[in-house]
């Protein structure tokens, strides 16, 4: 992951709620870093996409379409 620059009022806030974490700075920021991973890993669509059934105006242009 690419770092990002931050400015001077979000190093102090995350600086900030690191102190209350309990962690230094680096920590903090790498803690995040991994829960955005794990986040984008679980969202990321593991099923396959269904088709969609076609729709009643579809089926009956599909229907006059055929020879007799």
């Amino acid at each position: 992951m690419t770092e990002r620059k931050m400015t001077e009022a979000q190093r102090a806030y995350e600086a900030k709620r690191a102190a209350k974490a309990g962690l230094s700075l680096d920590k903090w920021l790498a803690q995040k870093a991994r829960e955005v991973e794990r986040a984008a890993a679980e969202a990321a669509p593991t099923a396959p996409v269904v088709p969609k059934k076609p729709g009643f105006f579809s089926r009956l242009l599909e229907k006059a379409q055929k020879p007799l």
